[in-house]
C-alpha cells in the first residue's frame, strides 16, 4: 500500500514541476501605455509586474516571466553598465498563477484599433 502512496504521489509531484505558467509580456511600457502579449514560462519562472520611473518623472512598465530568486527587488539600471549614473529604477513584484499579471496593460489589438482611429480622424480633417 506504501509503494502504491509513493508511486501516486511521485507522479504528481512530475506533473506539478512540470507545469509551467502563461504570463503577460511587456518588454517597456511608457505611463499607462503597455502593448501586451502572451508567454509560456520556463518551469520554475512567475510572472512579474514591474513597475519604475525613468530621470524622475517618466513612469515605466515591465511584464513578463521572471526567476523566482529576481522577485521583489528593486533594480537600477545605470548607463554606461558599471557607472552611477542611474537611467531607470524598476521594482518587479510576481505572482504564480497563470495570467495573473494582467492589469493595466493594452492589447496590440487595442493600440491597433486606436491608431486606425486616429488615422481616420486626421484625414478626414485633411480632406474636408
Amino acid at each position: 500500500m506504501n509503494r502504491i502512496l509513493l508511486g501516486i504521489f511521485a507522479v504528481a509531484l512530475c506533473f506539478t514541476a512540470a507545469h509551467t505558467l502563461q504570463c503577460y509580456k511587456c518588454d517597456i511600457g511608457l505611463w499607462s501605455l503597455c502593448v501586451t502579449s502572451t508567454q509560456t514560462c520556463s518551469a520554475g519562472d512567475l510572472c512579474y509586474s514591474g513597475v519604475g520611473t525613468a530621470v524622475g518623472f517618466v513612469k515605466l512598465k515591465m511584464k513578463g516571466c521572471l526567476a523566482q530568486t529576481e522577485c521583489n527587488k528593486t533594480t537600477d539600471v545605470n548607463f554606461p553598465s558599471g557607472s552611477n549614473s542611474t537611467v531607470y529604477k524598476m521594482t518587479k513584484t510576481c505572482c504564480s498563477t497563470d495570467l495573473c499579471n494582467a492589469a493595466p496593460g493594452l492589447s496590440l489589438h487595442t493600440l491597433t484599433l486606436a491608431v486606425a482611429s486616429i488615422t481616420s480622424l486626421l484625414i478626414s480633417k485633411v480632406l474636408v
